[in-house]
């Protein structure tokens, strides 16, 4: 169910439902061990997938999420356990990587894949997945004799389908295509085996937003069962209907959707915790700080959507298109914060146009997401504003003492042979932040390692750690501004919730390229977004604030667009565009009814910020949640409403 249940450790650890061996399984995995050198990676486990279930996989990098993935897709023997398959069941997948291979036409591709046209009869996809798994040939498998006569016939007409759902060109060369659309192509060919059980490993990596809203929307609609390990959280907000974690070799089951689950974890980590405390004082204090660390930015979370609420509604009075800007920019120039000021900017490449005639002013503070396609030029976009792209027409003047930190360029900077703590500070232990001086050790704590972690050598991080540590080069440096291009394609959801956190709380300008919605949601105060022919328009606010505000154009792209978008919410009745009496009166009345939308949400906020509420009967907890996304709902409708009589009532 989705009440958050008071957590109990005994009933959770490794329970599922239905249980092993019942009739109704699809595949039952009964005390399975796996380890890759000294470190188990998975501790005796039990796992039973059940029809049209879709199962959200989470668990920090190097967890054992793909290797987890493997067994179940039977490319990857456990050390030990049981693993049972129903009869017949037909399994497909996605793995993470983009085989080298992939050559020919969509259609070709997609039947080689599939073991048509006298193709070896497995797919080798090739895959980027943790430590020994070779998980290269997880992908679709037709049985033989489904390639021949009849039902290769039949297994081809699938094929076509599938390629017109997803508006690939079927003849389209597959060797010139992006990564993203060599993605799209991959997981046709895993959906055209009509599979009963779909393995995804990190389907939206490569994928643009227009790409990934149809993959949403394309999965909703599918009936068969889905096992996904994603760090996107919209995509498993919306999906999933039951979260298995892994978390140090154990599996742990949660029958309820993501952000139910959110709240339950958190109280079985407590409760694990205050164990610990009883058995091992030292023990504690390693893992108190890190438990806490995601308690507290839990509860700072609130505090920052509405910090971030404010931040939008400042910006959106300054940066309006029509004639207010003249005077927001002299103001702008008095105070030296003007940081970045583009005018008529035009850039193509040959005779692909970039942008056209794009204008703008950046101050400090602000925090842009640019949304675009692939290869739409969003990167172009970001050298253009910063001068380090030559330009062809238009000018670019820039606020003073500009120094800029790009994250993508750090990669190459770790020195794997040193520790983590002397890739911060070489020598010494004091780092300056923020224009105070703070122990290194302190510091890396922010970055969720512990003292003990911090005096390892880089080369025994996990990917997610390495990560976490190129974020404290990153913010160790004196820099005001930050360009993040797509940051998030290999984060986990923990270091994605902590740079969240690093960029609220960052008080230069952010120049961020991101695909992920929820992260661009939660962080940026204007949205720059590529609506086709060169053509940038700005919003105010993130991805969910550009769905409200766009007219019903779609975003273009150079890709095949997915046929139906979401519409604007309240499109405005064609013919007059005068407001009657009544509208008058509804728009008078408008904002009073959001103030007071506004203000029951805070008091919901309140009650649900108390650490007791959770504990309270089940119904209660319920009824709060019921009301606040009641109100939420209510209040989107009221402002979508509101901004659609004031532009039919604007002269």
């Amino acid at each position: 169910g989705m009440d958050p249940l008071r957590f109990n450790p005994r009933s959770q650890r490794n329970r599922n439902h239905p249980e092993i061996g019942s009739p109704m399984a699809l595949i039952g995995l009964s005390d399975v061990s796996i380890s890759f050198g000294l470190t188990p990676l998975l501790n005796g486990v039990n796992l039973t997938v059940a029809p049209g279930e879709r199962i959200g996989l989470l668990g920090r990098n190097g967890a054992g999420k793909s290797t987890l993935m493997g067994i179940i897709a039977g490319e990857l023997p456990p050390d030990s356990g049981d693993v049972k398959r129903a009869q017949g069941v037909r399994l497909s997948g996605l793995a993470q990587g983009i085989p080298e291979d992939l050559h020919g036409t969509v259609m070709d591709a997609i039947c080689r894949a599939m073991g048509l046209e006298g193709a070896g009869p497995s797919a080798r996809i090739a895959s980027g997945a943790g430590p020994g798994v070779d998980d290269s040939r997880i992908g679709p498998r037709v049985p033989r004799a489904m390639a021949d006569g009849e039902a290769g016939w039949q297994a081809r007409k699938q094929v076509t389908r599938i390629i017109s759902q997803m508006n690939l060109p079927a003849d389209g060369d597959v060797g010139t295509f992006s990564a993203g659309m060599k993605r799209q192509v991959l997981l046709a060919a895993a959906l055209a085996v009509q599979p009963d059980l779909l393995l995804l490993d990190e389907p939206t990596n490569h994928l643009d937003v227009v790409a990934i809203e149809w993959l949403e929307r394309f999965l909703l609609k599918w009936t068969g069962t889905l096992v996904l390990i994603t760090h996107d959280r919209l995509l498993i907000r919306r999906l999933a209907t039951r979260i298995v974690e892994i978390d140090r070799g154990n599996l742990y089951s949660w029958n309820c959707g993501y952000d139910a689950f959110l709240q339950r974890s958190q109280e079985r980590l407590e409760a694990e915790a205050k164990r610990n405390a009883r058995f091992d004082k030292k023990l504690c204090a390693e893992e108190a700080w890190i438990r806490q660390g995601v308690k507290a930015r839990r509860t700072r979370n609130e505090g920052r959507v509405r910090a971030l609420d404010m931040l939008r509604d400042i910006r959106q009075s300054r940066w309006e298109p029509d004639g207010k800007a003249q005077m927001t920019l002299e103001e702008a120039e008095r105070s030296g914060k003007r940081v970045i000021e583009a005018a008529n900017l035009t850039f193509a490449y040959g005779d692909r146009v970039i942008v056209k005639d794009f204008s703008c002013t950046i101050l400090r503070g602000d925090r842009i997401g640019i949304l675009g396609p692939n290869g739409a030029g969003k990167s172009t976009l970001i050298r253009l504003l910063l001068g380090a792209q030559p330009l062809q027409h238009g000018r670019i003047r820039h606020g003073t003492q500009l120094a800029v930190s790009y994250y993508d360029q750090l990669r190459g900077e770790l020195d794997e042979n040193r520790t983590v703590q002397e890739n911060i500070v070489p020598d010494g232990d004091q780092v300056d932040v923020g224009g105070k001086r703070r122990h290194v050790i302190g510091y890396l704590k922010d970055f969720l390692f512990s003292p003990q972690r911090s005096r390892t050598p880089v080369r025994v991080l996990s990917g997610g750690e390495k990560n976490r540590l190129l974020l404290a080069k990153l913010f160790a440096r004196p820099a005001n501004v930050l360009v993040l291009d797509e940051p998030t394609n290999d984060l986990d959801v923990e270091t994605l919730e902590l740079l969240e956190a690093l960029i609220m709380g960052f008080s230069g300008t952010v120049l961020l390229v991101s695909h992920d919605r929820a992260f661009i949601n939660n962080v940026v105060s204007r949205t720059l977004v590529f609506e086709g022919s060169g053509r940038v328009d700005a919003y105010a606010g993130g991805y969910d604030d550009w769905l409200i505000q766009r007219q019903p154009r779609a975003l273009s792209r150079a890709e095949p667009p997915p046929s139906d978008r979401p519409k604007r919410a309240f499109p405005s009745p064609a013919g007059s565009k005068k407001l009657g009496y009544m509208e008058k009166r509804e728009l008078d009345l408008l904002p009073g009814r959001i103030d007071l939308l506004e203000a029951r949400r805070q008091e919901l906020f309140q009650i649900m910020s108390d650490p007791g509420f959770y504990r309270q009967a089940g119904g209660r907890a319920g009824a709060v949640k019921a009301e606040l996304e009641q109100v939420e709902h209510e209040l989107a409708r009221a402002f979508s409403r509101w901004e659609d009589l004031e532009e039919r009532d604007s002269p």
